[in-house]
């Protein structure tokens, strides 16, 4: 279903997004996931999660523009979204130039609002090519069971553009499942990020499995959400 005119009445069931759009044009916001937690004081109706929305909750909004991710949303609630006769847009993203380029396109062209000046200095900030690696690391997202960033990624390209390549897995694909034994090996990598989402590693849980690679706790928005957390992320886990 095409946009009539900018979307001024907008849901987003993208976390990223939602952030994205609080800081771009809250009037324009009215409706994200419980899983919407950023920025803090964000109020606007909730809608269950990314993988259940409330289907009826987003269409009573009267959105003229549901905002969904092709990774973080199911296909099923997207066609249903449309059946209602819900515009939708779906963004798909693999690389940190992938997520500025689609954010600006959503900010402009949808919405109509122009692109913000943290997303000009989300871009400087990671422009440029991408480094020959000098880390491998292996990122947990899960445990039991053991669940790796693979490619392609977001995680795994904006990792690479600090220098960063992520190891380790069963086989090849974007979510690799693993034997927590055969990653505890320094031959594999030199390091093990552990985040704090969509699994919540802590200091007592995560590092004890590892005794020959150290590990290190990091922030999973500054991985993987493709909002305003590009503005810091850099610098942030540079000294990580």
């Amino acid at each position: 279903m095409p946009l009539a005119g900018p979307a001024r009445r907008v849901v987003s069931l993208v976390p990223s997004l939602t952030e994205a759009l609080a800081a771009t044009c809250p009037d324009r916001l009215v409706g994200a996931t419980d899983w919407c937690t950023h920025p803090a004081d964000l109020d606007v109706a909730r809608v269950r999660g990314t993988k259940n929305p409330d289907l009826a909750a987003v269409t009573a909004l009267g959105p003229d523009l549901v905002v969904a991710n092709k990774e973080e949303n199911r296909e099923l609630d997207v066609r249903r979204l449309r059946e209602r006769g819900v515009a939708v847009w779906v963004t798909d993203i693999e690389t940190v130039p992938q997520a500025i380029a689609s954010m600006r396109r959503l900010l402009v062209e949808a919405v109509g609002v122009g692109a913000p000046a943290w997303l000009d200095e989300a871009d400087r900030a990671w422009a440029g090519q991408v480094p020959t690696p000098h880390t491998r690391a292996v990122v947990p997202i899960w445990r039991d069971p053991w669940m790796l960033v693979g490619r392609p990624t977001f995680t795994a390209d904006l990792l690479a553009r600090l220098g960063v390549e992520v190891v380790g897995g069963t086989g090849e694909g974007r979510y690799p499942h693993a034997d927590v034994d055969a990653l505890d090996d320094p031959d594999l990598a030199d390091v093990v990020l552990l985040p704090d989402e969509p699994y919540e590693f802590t200091a007592t849980d995560g590092p004890e499995c590892f005794a020959a690679v150290p590990t290190r706790l990091v922030s999973g928005r500054l991985l993987t959400w493709y909002g305003p957390a590009l503005v810091g992320s850099r610098i942030s886990l540079d000294r990580a």
